[in-house]
């Protein structure tokens, strides 16, 4: 059984930073593509940033340049370096694995593996 869980997540002032992790466990092969998702209160989820096996990386353009994705395959592990964090990245934050879809296309994502989340609170 594939499970996922999220850790890492906790109030910040903003500017500060942040690093989430991913512990992936259950699979027999490796993912095709891993990402982050996160979901404000009254928002809809929606894709942060996204890594293929191959290791390409894509990214929101609200988070290009603070955020960096990362995955450590002999940990089976999914990383998200988030830094110069701004109020509005206040959320519940969602690693997701499985088959590639385009970071925006959330519909198909809703179809691959989910962990539970974790909460990131920004603060001025």
């Amino acid at each position: 059984q594939v499970q996922l869980v999220e850790s890492g997540g906790g109030s910040v002032q903003s500017g500060g930073s942040l690093r989430l992790t991913c512990t992936i466990s259950g699979y027999t092969y490796r993912p095709r593509c891993m990402a982050w998702f996160r979901q404000a209160p009254g928002k809809e989820r929606e894709g942060v940033a996204r890594v293929t096996s191959g290791r390409l990386t894509t990214y929101a353009e609200s988070v290009e340049g603070r955020f960096t994705i990362d995955q450590d395959s002999t940990k089976n592990t999914l990383y998200l370096e988030m830094s110069n964090l701004k109020l509005e990245d206040t959320a519940m934050y969602y690693c997701a694995a499985g088959a590639c879809y385009a970071l925006g296309d959330y519909p198909n994502w809703r179809n691959n593996e989910w962990g539970q989340g974790t909460q990131v609170t920004v603060s001025a």
